[in-house]
């Protein structure tokens, strides 16, 4: 799929868990599938408060597809579905019942900060990623 079509990923740039899975989103998505927005830029910001999220205090990424929002551990399934092998058998984990899944991602996102850390300046990718990102 062209990089230019595809879904967004909307994520927090400052978390050291987030940046991180958007790196890594960004080398096993080889087709590029995935665009990526932070919530920190106008793209990213703007896409959060369409689907009724502050920007200023998000507990989940998103993943946006025309005029669908997957967010909380959907998201994270649609993110792993699209990665290249063997990364896209984590979307199996679909199988868990979303009341177990989202507890745990929210507890985690609610988190984010206290267990993995935050930058003290956005993470901005390689340049070979750049036109990917919003």
């Amino acid at each position: 799929m062209n990089a230019a079509s595809g879904p967004i990923i909307v994520f927090d740039a400052m978390c050291v868990l987030c940046s991180a899975n958007a790196a890594f989103v960004l080398r096993h998505d080889r087709a590029g599938r995935f665009r990526l927005a932070s919530m920190q830029g106008e793209a990213g910001a703007a896409l959060y408060r369409r689907f009724g999220i502050d920007p200023a205090n998000p507990e989940t990424l998103i993943v946006v597809e025309g005029d669908n929002v997957l967010r909380d551990s959907d998201a994270m399934l649609a993110i792993w579905a699209g990665l290249d092998r063997p990364w896209n058998a984590l979307a199996a984990l679909r199988i868990v019942p979303r009341k177990l899944r989202d507890p745990i991602y929210r507890w985690v996102a609610r988190h984010r900060y206290r267990l993995f850390g935050k930058r003290s300046a956005c993470w901005i990718p390689t340049a070979e990623h750049a036109a990917r990102i919003l």
